[in-house]
């Protein structure tokens, strides 16, 4: 912990954020269930999508970007499938609302697809992909992101964003498998956190107007994200905007508004999640035993020089991490380990300390 860093208890952190939401509009139960998943989110260790985005969610709210008082309702339903109108209320609660209407719809016909139009920024997708774990589904989710800054293969235009996707998948003694990543090469988030802590951005992330390697993230606006995959990034970006956005009569391409710059804007965010009951196809301990006997097999499969059982360079991680399962991993100041597995109280969920580390510059900036 340097000198600019304080470990403060997830409890009494979520505290504080519920107290800022209360100040900026949002009524006490909903401002508590915002402040619990964006804690929930340091936990995890996401702290571009956590606490860090609190100045920036007042600053909507106050402009009239957000709506603080929300009529989120379902426009259109059928027997597994709904469309859930957020009415511009913040992202999470919109997508609180998704995920419980999902796990209900999928467990007579067996799925749930539910999306979500005139939703905002709604922290990591992992937060509510992993919800359906505890009713032996599996979890989906799909988002458009709330600016754009990936072009079209070859292009120079952004109308694309790091338009986030997730899958969750329920073990039986082993962690789940979670899968929260976007099509780039990294999220914007990181690299607005590589301004803030003055650091340089790995080659790799961005390119600038020429298609050079761009590594100041102060000029970020001045270049493009990279897709992975090159190609097949930019594609999985495109069919993720037409799911979770214009599926649902949501922003895409030009209509995206840029959240951070725009704050007194709606930005009609589109998402999507989609709950498939393991019971539909096989008795659920069968499936997660089997999924425990997958996870042991790579754990136990060979790896390459240097790297230690979790995947990690041994010069990265400390002597007793060299045992967790894949699904635990070094989470970057912020506490000794992380786990992906859904535990017990918000303070003791994910982080074993219960502590989130936070920066002196993270609450001062968007």
């Amino acid at each position: 912990m340097t000198a600019d860093e304080a470990r403060v208890p997830a409890a009494q952190l979520g505290a504080f954020v519920t107290r800022a939401f209360v100040a900026a509009g949002l009524p006490e139960a909903e401002a508590q269930t915002v402040a619990r998943y964006m804690v929930e989110a340091d936990l995890r260790g996401s702290d571009t999508h956590g606490v860090i985005r609190l100045p920036l969610y007042v600053r909507r709210l106050r402009a009239g970007g957000i709506n603080a008082a929300p009529n989120i309702r379902v426009v259109s339903e059928s027997a597994s499938v709904a469309l859930v109108d957020g009415d511009n209320g913040m992202g999470h609660l919109v997508m609180h609302c998704a995920a419980i209407l999902a796990i209900e719809k999928a467990k007579e016909p067996g799925i749930g697809w539910v999306g979500a139009r005139m939703s905002n920024h709604a922290g990591p997708a992992a937060l509510y992909v992993t919800m359906p774990l505890a009713h032996d589904m599996v979890g989906l989710y799909f988002a458009v992101g709330s600016n754009n800054h990936l072009p079209p293969w070859g292009g120079s235009e952004s109308l694309l964003g790091t338009n986030p996707m997730a899958v969750a998948v329920p073990a039986f003694k082993e962690p789940p498998i979670v899968l929260d990543m976007a099509p780039t090469v990294a999220a914007y988030g990181k690299v607005r956190l590589k301004a803030q802590c003055g650091e340089a951005m790995p080659v790799g992330w961005m390119i600038d107007r020429e298609g050079k390697p761009l590594t100041d993230p102060k000029r970020a606006d001045e270049g493009y994200l990279l897709p992975i995959g090159d190609y097949k990034g930019y594609g999985l970006s495109l069919i993720i905007a037409l799911l979770a956005g214009a599926l649902n009569r949501a922003a895409i391409g030009r209509e995206v508004i840029d959240f951070v710059k725009e704050t007194g804007k709606a930005t009609n965010t589109g998402q999507a999640i989609m709950t498939l009951s393991i019971e539909a196809f096989t008795p659920p301990a069968e499936f997660k035993k089997a999924v425990d006997a997958f996870i042991r097999d790579i754990r136990q499969s060979q790896r390459l020089p240097g790297l230690t059982a979790s995947g990690f360079p041994a010069s990265r991680v400390t002597p007793s991490s060299s045992t967790v399962a894949p699904a635990v991993f070094p989470c970057r100041k912020r506490c000794a380990r992380v786990s992906m597995q859904w535990r017990g109280s918000l303070t003791s969920r994910h982080c074993p300390s219960g502590l989130v580390h936070i920066r002196a510059s993270s609450l001062s900036a968007g």
